[in-house]
């Protein structure tokens, strides 16, 4: 049976470093985050929680407390389960039991970055937790040296978490409405998708539609593209950074994002004006 309870001893930050290089394999220091900065960062309302299988550590989930607009948040850095424990709503959990203790710190926002061509990490993120999505922030960790991410640039969403919020409670409770699921053809595509061998690609982009309502597809297998493609990964990271670009610098916001286990891609729904929190 997993577990979740806080961390707070040398020898646990030490198992979090550890899972931290099998997880992303940094090569480096500066891509990790290191025992001075949890226990400097703990003392001061940092969140730190481990996800055990027994005695195992299989995931974590790590915060701090940051201002927004005159107000205190938290910001999420790294989210991270083993890779045997992933299917297993191991992520979610952590997110949740995170979303708890910030709550009773009298905290309701929680930000944290995201790349928008991962379709299982957006899938939880906007439609399992809830956030929204209204930043696009181009190469924000510079070229990453973790074989993770291959070298590539690391733009990243912004996700908005706001966690006493009503579209919040729905996500958590199973009852968000259908959104970018049940866009359908109602929504038109911001960009076109074909089949090139093995991979997709972005066929073409239109990026005059003005609709208040806006679909754009993503691969499904984009971190498998990025190890064994790289020039098809740096395609559709190029394709993507001038699409959410563009929109979200009009006032579209990502609100929703439809993907199945095992479906080829994956559909963001993004809507003209302010987010509904």
């Amino acid at each position: 049976m997993t577990t979740i309870r806080p961390l707070h001893t040398i020898a646990e930050f030490r198992e979090v470093i550890a899972l931290e290089q099998e997880i992303w394999g940094a090569a480096v220091p500066e891509d990790a985050v290191g025992i001075p900065l949890f226990v400097a960062t703990l003392k001061r309302g940092a969140i730190l929680l481990g996800a055990c299988d027994g005695a195992q550590l299989v995931g974590f989930v790590y915060s701090f407390p940051g201002v927004k607009d005159g107000r205190p948040m938290q910001w999420s850095h790294m989210l991270g389960v083993r890779p045997a424990f992933r299917t297993s709503g191991i992520g979610r959990a952590l997110k949740l039991e995170q979303r708890r203790v910030s709550l009773a710190m009298g905290i309701d926002l929680m930000e944290w970055t995201f790349d928008p061509l991962v379709a299982v990490n957006a899938h939880l993120n906007l439609r399992r937790l809830g956030a929204v999505a209204g930043d696009y922030v181009v190469n924000v960790y510079g070229e990453s040296t973790s074989p993770l991410h291959k070298g590539a640039p690391t733009d990243r969403f912004i996700a908005q978490w706001w966690m006493r919020s009503p579209r919040v409670e729905a996500a958590l409770s199973g009852a968000l409405a259908p959104g970018a699921a049940a866009a359908g053809r109602d929504v038109p595509l911001v960009n076109q998708v074909e089949r090139r061998g093995e991979w997709l690609a972005c066929a073409g982009v239109d990026l005059d539609r003005r609709e208040p309502r806006l679909a754009v597809t993503i691969p499904a297998r984009f971190t498998e593209m990025l190890v064994r493609q790289p020039d098809a990964a740096h395609a559709w990271r190029m394709a993507s950074r001038e699409i959410f670009s563009t929109c979200l610098s009009r006032g579209y916001r990502v609100v929703d994002f439809a993907f199945a286990p095992g479906a080829e891609w994956g559909t963001y729904l993004l809507e003209a004006g302010p987010a509904s929190t």
